[in-house]
């Protein structure tokens, strides 16, 4: 453990009354945009549908029923590298043998919620029909900028800078190997473990391969993947204006997304419909939906969120391109956005595990816990005996 590390402790949250009211008053004062007729979601979110949802928002949800269900899980903060992280560690169930530890990375739009129907499939598996050998110590930090978690007081991290985060928190928990998973920018942190940390990462696993950057001669590119990179082009036209705003001019939106809680959830709800696995955009409830957007709402950090995206835009090129070696597993959901051919995964890790499930999009371990928690039993599996 370093000097800037401390040991864990629990961490309770419990939104103030008037935190709450505050919300309330300014849901009831909102100011709607117009829409063109017909326009349905094409242009973004959905006037009928937002109204909808702020209706409930108002008169149904119940944040403190959200707050007491994410408070059952183990949390705690720590400082590491000067930064108070929060993260839930849920320990194996009962006395499981040759346990693996597990630190699983989010992505954007969201934090640790991301995995919160998973955990207990994971730290319990014969609970839930599955092998109790199979049984993991589940770590879900939240990035810094992210939930719970401390903001940077300067710029951003990137994913290389959290990954170092997150190869001395598992130190902190005595863990010296672990195995690694993620999805979205928690991909590409699960990718940056696996890289600088070898020693430590004794497999990683990934929900996609990021978006493609390539220097070498596109002559040795396969007909696939000049496809795949034809069709990243084509959805970052169609898709990809949110990406280019974190990038360059995050805190421009953030002034509007931090002040309006119908603009914050504007900007969240129509991503969680359009990478989920829904073809009538109903894949979350809307206790659910909200619970995501209360949490950027109540720890303000929406800005924050999206300026990671400005800091990964500077890792040069040469560590893009690097190949993983540690041995890597890809579970490549059917209704996710970007869906890279075998040949690039090759290219780019050392994969030795490869599963296309049919159902589950974005937030697969949201959307189909038990198909996310059999990927990651099915891969890790052989790496048990890893850790010891």
């Amino acid at each position: 453990m370093t000097e800037e590390s401390t040991q864990p402790q629990p961490f309770t949250y419990r939104a103030s009354d008037e935190e709450l009211e505050d919300l309330r008053v300014r849901l009831r004062a909102t100011r709607w945009p117009d829409e063109p007729e017909g326009a349905g979601w094409s242009l973004g979110a959905n006037l009928e549908s937002l109204q909808e949802l702020v209706t409930y928002w108002l008169d149904e949800f119940d944040w403190r029923a959200q707050e007491a269900q994410l408070a059952r899980l183990p949390r705690f903060t720590a400082s590491i590298g000067g930064l108070g992280i929060h993260f839930v560690h849920a320990r194996a169930a009962g006395e499981s043998q040759n346990v693996l530890p597990l630190i699983l990375n989010h992505g954007w739009p969201d934090s640790f919620w991301r995995y919160s129907q998973v955990i207990p499939l994971l730290t319990d598996p014969g609970e839930h029909g599955a092998d109790p050998a199979d049984a993991f110590d589940v770590v879900v930090p939240d990035m810094p900028g992210f939930g719970f978690s401390d903001r940077p007081a300067g710029l951003p991290l990137d994913s290389p800078a959290v990954a170092g985060l997150w190869a001395e928190l598992m130190r902190t928990l005595g863990y010296g190997r672990f195995g690694t998973a993620g999805g979205d920018i928690g991909s590409h942190v699960s990718r940056y473990l696996a890289l600088d940390h070898p020693d430590n990462v004794v497999a990683v696993h990934r929900m996609d391969a990021g978006l493609p950057v390539f220097d070498g001669d596109p002559a040795t590119l396969s007909p696939a993947e000049r496809t795949w990179f034809d069709s990243v082009a084509a959805w970052g036209v169609d898709e990809g204006a949110y990406g280019a705003i974190h990038r360059s001019k995050p805190q421009t939106a953030a002034f509007g997304l931090t002040d309006s809680p119908v603009g914050l959830a504007a900007w969240i709800v129509e991503k969680m419909r359009s990478w989920s696995d829904s073809a009538d955009g109903e894949a979350f409830t809307k206790d659910e939906i909200l619970t995501n957007v209360m949490i950027f709402w109540l720890t303000g950090t929406i800005g924050s969120s999206m300026r990671m995206y400005h800091a990964n835009a500077g890792i040069p090129r040469s560590r893009v391109t690097r190949r993983v070696e540690v041995p890597s597993g890809f579970s490549i959901f059917g209704g996710d956005i970007v869906r890279p051919p075998r040949e690039w995964m090759d290219r780019m890790a050392n994969v030795v595990y490869l599963s296309e499930p049919v159902r589950g999009g974005h937030f697969a371990p949201f959307e189909q816990p038990e198909q996310y928690a059999e990927e990651l039993r099915t891969f890790f599996r052989p790496f048990r005996s890893s850790t010891t």
